[in-house]
């Protein structure tokens, strides 16, 4: 089963802090690439949220979203403090309370920040959480990397049945060079070795012999779908890596071919294989 890079997932917490939302998501990537937005009280575990997320998602752009709606205040007021400010600004201008107030909490030292410090409790029920929106986005991915698989199966379909009639076009393709060649040296009106055009003949058509890349082409065919089905979650390097193998041959063929029909299904065989390499960027 293929696993595609795109997902999303979410979870959410209700703790004596407040409310904790968790939302996750992910894209295709190269490699792993992880982004946290987490709110001010997570922060000081980062590190484990980075470290539990690495070892669910293998690879992709993958963004974590980490909010929490809290009552609780995140700073209080030095009354104390606002009162020496206010004491004191009225002996330099005249203004009424409010207005003074005013001036007075914008003054440094005017609020302290509440320290908030996170449980072993909390960091265990947030990080399990995490997990499960992890889950969530992993079944997401198997979602999509099924239709992913279908299609890529179908393009190999079509690869398949057209080199089928290539294969079946090759014979045929031998004897029409070789009469081409004998008409044209007929044309000529010129004496000619036989033994010598023969040894040139089985050489030029040699050269032009496409057999090799058939049989290998066939086999990276096969080892694609059963590549496809192994029991790797993370294969889309491998199945890359394979259908450069395939284009190769593909190239081979229509280089060699010298059969404007053969031509004709090694364009078709060409459009599949974008295809598949399409979908191949977003499949893990």
């Amino acid at each position: 089963m293929l696993h595609s890079m795109t997902g999303f997932g979410k979870s959410s917490i209700t703790s004596e802090i407040g409310d904790t939302l968790i939302e996750i998501k992910s894209l295709n990537s190269k490699t792993f690439d992880l982004n946290l937005n987490t709110h001010v009280f997570y922060k000081s575990i980062e590190n484990e949220i980075r470290s539990l997320i690495s070892s669910k998602l293998q690879r992709g752009k993958v963004e974590l979203k980490l909010s929490l709606s809290s009552d609780e205040p995140t700073s209080y007021l030095n009354k104390n403090i606002i009162e020496n400010y206010v004491k004191d600004l009225k002996s330099v201008v005249k203004l009424d309370d409010t207005e003074l107030l005013k001036i007075a909490v914008k003054l440094p030292e005017a609020f302290t920040k509440h320290s908030l410090e996170i449980s072993e409790t909390q960091k265990k029920n947030i990080l399990l959480q995490i997990e499960n929106a992890c889950l969530e986005l992993i079944k997401f991915r198997i979602q999509e990397g099924s239709a992913l698989e279908s299609d890529l199966l179908h393009q190999i379909s079509c690869i398949e049945k057209h080199l089928s009639e290539i294969c079946n076009l090759s014979p045929k393709r031998k004897e029409e060079i070789k009469e081409k060649l004998i008409n044209n040296l007929n044309e000529l009106d010129i004496e000619i070795n036989n033994d010598r055009f023969e040894q040139e003949l089985i050489y030029y058509l040699e050269k032009l012999d496409i057999n090799e890349e058939i049989v290998r082409l066939e086999n990276h065919l096969n080892f694609f779908k059963a590549s496809i089905k192994s029991e790797d979650i993370a294969k889309g390097k491998k199945l890359n890596f394979i259908s450069q193998e395939i284009g190769r041959e593909i190239n081979t063929i229509g280089s060699k071919a010298n059969h404007s029909l053969i031509q004709k299904h090694v364009v078709e065989m060409k459009d599949s294989l974008e295809k598949i390499k399409e979908q191949l960027l977003n499949v893990l």
